[in-house]
């Protein structure tokens, strides 16, 4: 079977290519610059369409380059899959296309309130795809993750880690909260089934791990990794805004969007997931995919 792999540089891409190649896939990447028009009818069974434009927390990046890249090379993309042989397009959207902040378990239904231009670009893309008629015999995937990690992820999990490994006490200790994570152990594995059983419907599905975990229980699973105590303060919320509020300004590593990261709850559901794939369970825990991640940060 031959997959076509858009955005195969990105970090979900190298960790998805080579799973599929060992499960027997032969993985192409499609690179959407140039006369790219012509190669995504080639030969294909199936497009998984990774490529897009990420979530820029020091909002450094134009609003309309999130439309451009996410919205309008999008439908590029899928206006080729519907003129073309190709059976399956796997689009990966975000659960951030529905909402910023959660007040409960986010499924399926929730009524989408995107704040963000990546989030509202995101939803676009969602909306477009699925206003257009599929003709019989393909399959459209909207996927929704939360947030993925594994080996070789950048980003609030390597920050943390640094603290921890430093010995430097967490000081958001006080704020209780839930999350989801994606591990993407559990990604590939969700990837593989749709590719190889077309019995399961397309449609629209978040994905995540199967529970959620506190930032101060992400903490512990570092310490553990690095066979160490977690050490936790908690320290006034209030005060901790308040620094937050500085960062905004100076651009300090903690401001209020990786405040609200860190600390915030968002839980999300999987159970339309596996209802389709007929699972109880994903592979791995959260506890197990984090763990793997947090190690694969430690230095040689």
């Amino acid at each position: 079977m031959i997959v076509m792999l858009t955005g195969l540089t990105g970090f979900v891409g190298q960790n998805l290519a080579p799973f599929l190649n060992q499960k027997g896939f032969l993985v192409e990447g499609l690179n959407l610059r140039g006369n790219w028009q012509d190669s995504i009818l080639k030969k294909c069974n199936s497009i998984i369409h990774l490529a897009g434009k990420a979530h820029d927390l020091l909002k450094n990046s134009n609003d309309g380059e999130y439309f451009k890249i996410n919205t309008d090379l999008t439908k590029l993309v899928f206006d080729q899959f519907l003129q073309s042989d190709i059976r399956d397009f796997i689009y990966f959207s975000s659960v951030k296309s529905v909402a910023d902040t959660l007040d409960d378990i986010l499924i399926e239904d929730h009524e989408p309130v995107p704040l963000t231009p990546y989030g509202r670009s995101k939803h676009q893309a969602e909306e477009w795809l699925l206003s257009k008629r599929l003709p019989d015999g393909k399959r459209l995937f909207i996927l929704r993750p939360c947030m993925i990690h594994g080996p070789g992820n950048k980003g609030n999990l390597n920050l943390l880690y640094k603290i921890v490994r430093k010995g430097i006490p967490y000081p958001l200790a006080g704020f209780e909260n839930q999350r989801s994570f994606l591990s993407i152990q559990n990604l590939n594995y969700i990837i593989e089934k749709i590719l190889t059983d077309q019995s399961i419907p397309g449609g629209v599905y978040n994905v995540a791990d199967d529970e959620p975990l506190s930032t101060n229980e992400v903490i512990e699973i570092m310490a553990e990794a690095e066979g160490s105590k977690a050490k936790l303060w908690k320290i006034n919320s209030g005060i901790i805004k308040g620094i937050a509020a500085i960062g905004d300004r100076l651009r300090l590593p903690l401001n209020s969007e990786r405040l609200k990261k860190l600390t915030e709850s968002y839980v999300v559901s999987n159970k339309k997931i596996k209802h389709a794939l007929k699972i109880e369970n994903l592979p791995i825990t959260s506890r197990e995919g984090l763990l793997t991640t947090i190690k694969s940060f430690r230095p040689n």
